[in-house]
């Protein structure tokens, strides 16, 4: 047995967390600082962080990363700037502008280190001719809404974007370019993290627009006008991508190893679900509560512990007026699904610190959740329907709240399967 399970679970989370730090894991992955003239540029959640350890490897640079509000981080040469997520801002517009035209300066003796992790689509930010930044916004408000999977949405980011799409990476032409990057997508495809500003891209605007179409996005006819005439995505055979190199240095594979390793040392049997799980937050939570069942209604008493864990980013579209987020809502669902099942407890967080739009990370839940929501009068079922759990599991003090994390490799889930105490 494990004593305190959902401490246990919450202690697995940080270490996830932990080792995708980038002042733990980017040192090895950055080369000797070359000579001449070097330049940082970089946006996401982690971005700022990634160039606090740059500087404690090099020193000051020359250079601009954009992070989110609140995930500034100090350094001595790099301009730090702050700025909106999940929805773009003035100050995202102004930034992107002046690192475009820092960009635009360098030569080809010159060499550009690109900092990149998740929610870089929404801090770079440089709408297309015709789309203006409200626009963008209400195209990334809907997106968000709709349930499209990470790789569509950032589909359509592309193709209404001056930088997205390899973009960032032609305006340092003929510069080298190193971009080290951390993944915050099922599958791990650098073209399709913070929307692969240092990527070629094969897809065309047709393929944004049956994004839109599929997932029912409603958009300004300005957006459909801009995308009939092109965009400016870069092929991944353009010339002016050969000095590039991409680098995948964190991903959510290895903060599932590391929380496995802990778990074993702890006694329990740890069983991957995956690192790349999509889907609908509640039909996956549905899914991995007959799977715990199965599990448990295997398992004999003295039995060591089974530990479920998966990754990847799961989808929630909104159908009510409350306030959640994948993690919450998968936590909730999952809740529901187990309707208070002996022995079974779980977690359920984004790495980055931020499910959703909320400053929550995610929720732990166990057998008793639902006795407690019954005797504070939270209604789970009506909470579930109205997009609500971030509000459901704060009235029941069950939601893990991180702060910055200063990293981003997707979502953590465990579920923590014991056996039963007699039989």
């Amino acid at each position: 047995m494990i004593d305190r399970p959902e401490l246990f679970l919450r202690r697995l989370f940080d270490r996830a967390v932990e080792v995708a730090d980038p002042m733990r894991s980017l040192r090895d992955f950055l080369p000797d600082k070359p000579e001449g003239r070097v330049i940082v540029v970089g946006a996401g959640k982690a971005s700022a962080r990634m160039a606090e350890a740059v500087e404690a490897a090099w020193g000051p640079c020359e250079g601009l990363v954009i992070t989110r509000y609140g995930y500034a981080r100090p350094c001595r040469g790099i301009e730090i700037v702050e700025a909106a997520h999940p929805v773009p801002d003035q100050a995202g517009l102004e930034a992107t502008a002046r690192m475009i035209a820092l960009l635009e300066t360098t030569g080809e003796a010159d060499f550009v280190l690109a900092l990149i992790s998740g929610g870089a689509s929404a801090l770079l930010t440089q709408p297309v001719e015709g789309v203006s930044l409200a626009e963008k916004q209400a195209v990334n408000q809907a997106l968000l809404a709709s349930g499209a999977p990470i790789d569509r949405m950032n589909t359509v980011r592309k193709h209404l974007s001056r930088v997205k799409g390899g973009q960032l990476a032609t305006a340092a032409w003929p510069a080298e370019l190193l971009a080290l990057i951390i993944s915050d997508v099922p599958g791990d495809d650098p073209a399709y993290i913070g929307s692969g500003p240092t990527v070629g891209d094969p897809t065309s605007p047709n393929e944004a627009l049956a994004v839109i179409d599929r997932w029912n996005v409603e958009v300004p006819a300005s957006v459909r006008e801009a995308l009939s005439h092109g965009s400016g995505v870069v092929q991944p055979d353009d010339p002016r991508l050969a000095r590039v190199h991409n680098v995948i240095y964190a991903a959510p594979r290895q903060s599932l190893q590391a929380a496995a390793a802990l778990a074993r040392e702890a006694g329990c049997e740890v069983r991957l679900l995956g690192d790349a799980l999509e889907g609908e937050a509640r039909l996956v939570a549905e899914a991995q509560a007959q799977e715990a069942r199965a599990v448990q209604a295997g398992m004999k008493t003295g039995d060591q512990p089974i530990l479920l864990l998966s990754g990847g980013e799961l989808t929630v579209t909104r159908r009510g007026d409350g306030i959640g987020g994948p993690n919450a809502e998968f936590c909730l669902a999952l809740a529901l699904a187990l309707d208070g099942a002996a022995g079974i407890h779980a977690i359920a967080c984004d790495t980055d610190g931020v499910d959703g739009a909320a400053e929550v990370a995610g929720a732990v839940i166990g057998p008793d959740l639902l006795k407690r929501a019954a005797e504070r009068g939270v209604h789970p079922r009506r909470a579930l329907q109205r997009n609500d759990a971030h509000s459901f599991f704060a009235a029941l003090d069950a939601q893990v709240v991180t702060g910055p994390t200063l990293t981003n490799v997707n979502d953590f889930r465990a579920i923590l399967v014991e056996p039963p105490l007699t039989g």
